[in-house]
């Protein structure tokens, strides 16, 4: 099985990277996350890699984190939960988000995730609660503040992915308080747009 590949990246997509290494270029699916910190096409890139073998296919899916591909790997052993719903999660929200809505039965939260309905959210908390309890999600558990998560919310609202919002405010808000609304989506949406 692949676990990890290292090679050159020639193209990528918000869900899929192909890397050449050893002459061979590999298609691998990918998370919006991963994709967002993706270096330019042409440049090194190293990712972990989940290989997913079914009767009829192999499937690579990559990560540029290795606590993405975990949690990817604990959410395929969800039942009802295939690969590439397991990526449309991660790609829905943080990673950190995502424990934290499992951890505290945040159901609402889970079904704002495409292809997420109310009993796939009560499933992935009650199959999952229990085995995430090792990620310690430890900047989840700091309140994301009312102004940031009203930014997240108008930036989800422009057609971002919910991951990418909340990453665009995370890096433009870096711990300042006291920042208004106006001027932290305005930064928010110029960082969300490179």
């Amino acid at each position: 099985m692949i676990a990890h590949i290292r090679g050159k990246l020639l193209a990528k997509q918000p869900n899929q990277a192909i890397v050449e290494t050893g002459g061979v270029g590999y298609d691998l699916t990918i998370t919006v996350p991963t994709f967002s910190e993706l270096p330019v096409t042409g440049g090194e890139v190293a990712l972990h890699v989940h290989t997913h073998v079914r009767e009829d296919a192999i499937a690579l899916f990559g990560f540029l984190q290795a606590r993405e591909k975990q949690l990817f790997e604990k959410l395929i052993t969800v039942s009802g939960i295939g690969p590439k719903l397991a990526i449309t999660v991660l790609s829905g929200m943080a990673i950190d988000s995502l424990i934290a809505a499992i951890g505290n039965n945040d159901i609402a939260q889970l079904t704002r995730i495409p292809g997420i309905g109310r009993k796939m959210a009560e499933r992935m908390v009650l199959e999952l609660r229990d085995k995430l309890a090792s990620f310690a999600a430890a900047p989840a558990a700091i309140a994301i503040p009312a102004v940031e998560k009203d930014v997240i919310s108008a930036l989800e609202n422009l057609g971002y992915q919910r991951a990418l919002a909340e990453k665009a405010v995370t890096t433009v808000a870096g711990g300042t308080t006291g920042i208004g609304f106006d001027e932290l989506f305005r930064k928010a949406l110029a960082q969300a747009r490179k």
